[in-house]
Formats: C-alpha cells, structure tokens, sequence
C-alpha cells in the first residue's frame, strides 16, 4: 500500500503497489502515511466529546471504616 497525491495537492489516496505505479507515471507524487492520515483518515472521523464526570463528594468505604474507628 502506497499513499498518492495528485499534482495539485487535491487529493490524497491509499492505493495499492501496482495502481500506485500507474498513478507516479501518470503524475501523482508519493506521501508519507503520517501524511494522509493527518489529512485523510483523521478527519473522515467525527470526535465525540464525552461530558466530563461529575465528582462526587462521598466518602469511600475505607474512609468510613477509618473514621468509625477512630471514634
């Protein structure tokens, strides 16, 4: 598998060795994976924001235990 880039910088694909060659001799330029993945497969994915968790303030058992001991 190969990473393409068109000649002017449009688009960028995941090819195979074979289609890749054909795509270098017809003009496409060779990528680096880090590349298409920061321009490509990043953003096709929407990122969920989780809702951060709310902290409660009750005590732990080990607290409790520690505290009732210490009474």
């Amino acid at each position: 598998m190969k990473c393409m880039m068109s000649v002017d910088g449009s688009s960028i694909v995941r090819v195979s060795d074979e289609q890749a060659s054909n795509l270098y001799h017809e003009g496409w330029r060779y990528v680096a994976k880090s590349f298409w993945k920061e321009r490509v497969r990043d953003i096709e994915k929407p990122k969920e924001e989780k809702p951060t968790k709310t902290k409660s303030n009750k005590m732990s058992k080990a607290q409790k235990r520690h505290l009732r001991k210490s009474q």
